[in-house]
Order: structure tokens, then sequence, then C-alpha cells
């Protein structure tokens, strides 16, 4: 009788693990900072900048807004890409402690602004997003290094860095459920991924301006949206990119385009272009990430 009662107990107990295990739901939230509310120019974007203090505030009250909402929708757990710069703006101290929260920081990274995410994440937010590259509007408008890039096309399409990323979390299933920016990543985002949650911050007047909105507003949007967002997660699909995968990469400069071409897996498609075929969006990050960080003189 006692044996049957402790053999009751241990089943109880493994069914109530297995019922929580399924009810746990991971957000992955990367966020940038050029997309974030009152953010329009050079200012605010590095440490070295006069608002770029008040910058990293609003960025870590929008992701805060973002997780609030998340979890009024049942997310449990939350992985954020600390994605802009040198990967080290939000204020982590700032960020919540009463529910489980991993900071991805620094780069470089193998998955670069998607470091850390895997099949068990159930949704992905965008946070202060911005326009691609090629983009005429869209403020503080690149893609990956407004330095060194001029253009990054996924087999044949031209991408922002909302599209790159949103294809490195489809290789693992995971829908984007949400974008935060200005109007011109919402609208460009939502005509490439379908009818996810939108919120624009501010409205593009060009790369350097923008009308923008309060940030305790666009806090409370966001975490309206990303309540909604991760309960409509199930309508979501993931943006596949079919393998394998032709990269092409154009440069503001020829040198890299030369340098690149040595390679025998790169080809030199223009004296400002290159071109890498990838057999999954891993080695797409990985050559990407490798592009636009690798130096010789690097130390340590």
């Amino acid at each position: 009788m006692i044996r049957a009662k402790y053999l009751a107990a241990a089943v109880l107990c493994a069914t109530s693990a297995t019922v929580s295990a399924q009810r746990a739901v991971k957000v992955y939230i990367s966020v940038d900072m050029e997309g974030i509310t009152g953010v329009a120019s050079a200012d605010q974007l590095s440490p070295t900048s006069f608002e770029y203090p008040q910058a990293r505030k609003w960025m870590t009250g929008e992701v805060n807004a973002a997780i609030q909402g998340a979890r009024e929708a049942g997310a449990t757990e939350f992985v954020i890409s600390d994605s802009h710069g040198n990967g080290q703006s939000l204020l982590i101290d700032d960020l919540p402690t009463n529910v489980p929260v991993t900071v991805v920081r620094s780069f470089p990274r193998p998955l670069g602004m998607m470091e850390g995410i895997d099949s068990t994440f159930a949704a992905v937010i965008f946070i202060g997003y911005h326009a691609a590259t090629t983009s005429i509007t869209g403020v503080r408008a690149h893609t990956i290094s407004s330095a060194l890039l001029t253009r990054i096309a996924l087999n044949g399409v031209s991408q922002s860095e909302a599209g790159i990323n949103a294809a490195i979390a489809a290789l693992y299933g995971v829908p984007v459920v949400m974008i935060t920016g200005d109007d011109v990543i919402v609208a460009e985002t939502r005509q490439r991924l379908g009818n996810l949650e939108g919120v624009a911050v501010k409205r593009a007047i060009g790369f350097h301006s923008a009308a923008t909105m309060m940030p305790a507003v666009a806090q409370a949007l966001i975490r309206d949206h990303a309540r909604i967002a991760v309960g409509r997660r199930g309508e979501m699909k993931p943006y596949v990119m079919t393998a394998p995968i032709t990269v092409d990469v154009s440069f503001k400069n020829y040198r890299p385009v030369e340098l690149l071409g040595y390679l025998p897996n790169v080809q030199r498609v223009d004296a400002h272009s290159v071109r890498f075929i990838a057999r999954d969006m891993i080695e797409v990050s990985k050559f990407l990430e490798f592009i636009t960080n690798f130096d010789p003189t690097l130390s340590p």
C-alpha cells in the first residue's frame, strides 16, 4: 500500500513537471538602438555621444515594456540580445528579476543579433530596429555596418537586419511576431514577413531626422502589442530562406572585395561586390560576422 502511494506520488510529480514544461513559453527579444523612440542622429548612438545615457534608458524601457506585455500573454522566460554598437547598451540592472531573463552581450557572436536562438523558443520580438541600407527614407538606415556596406541580399532579395535575423530564427522554426522602430522598417518588415504586430514609434523624415512620440507613450504601445503578438504567435509563419542561400554583399570600398575574392569559396561579382553560397543561415551569419569584424591586428 505504501509502495503504491509512493508510485502514485511519483507519477503525479512527473505529470506536473511535464505539464509545466509544456506551458513554458520562451520569447527571444533582439534589441537595437536606431529604432528606439527619440533616437534620430549620432548624438544618441555611441558612448561618446551627449544623449547616449538617455537613449540607453529609452532602450531599456522599451525592452521592459515588451517583457511585460509578453508575460501578460503567458511568456515565462526571456533571452534578450543586446545588439547595438558594442552589444553593451542595455541597463541590465533595470531589467526584471522576477522572471527568468538572460542577456546576450558584446560581439562578435556566431549568430550576431540572434545569438542564443534555438527551437525551444515560441516567438521572436524585434525592438528598436531600423530600415535597410537600400532605404532612401529610413532613420539611420543601414544593414549591419553603415561604415562598410551598401547592400546585403539573400537569394537575390535586398535585406534589412530584420529580414536576415528573421531568416536565422526560421532555421529553428521560430516566427517573428512583432517589430518596433520607425514607420519605414515596420512597413518594410510587414511586407516581407506578413501581418506581424508593429509599433512605429517615430516617423522618418530622413536619415538624420524623425518625428518621434514620447517614450512613455511608445512603451505603453509596445506593452499592448507585445501582449497581442505573443497571443497571436500561432498565426505567424517563420521567414524561411531556401537553401543553398546566395549571399551578395556590396562594399563601399574596393580593397575588402579584392581580398575576399582571393578566397576559393567567395566570388568577386564586380568592383564592389562579392558572392558567397551558404548551406544555411548559420553559415550566412558567420560569413557576415567575419567580413564585418575581421582585422588581422585584432587582440588579444
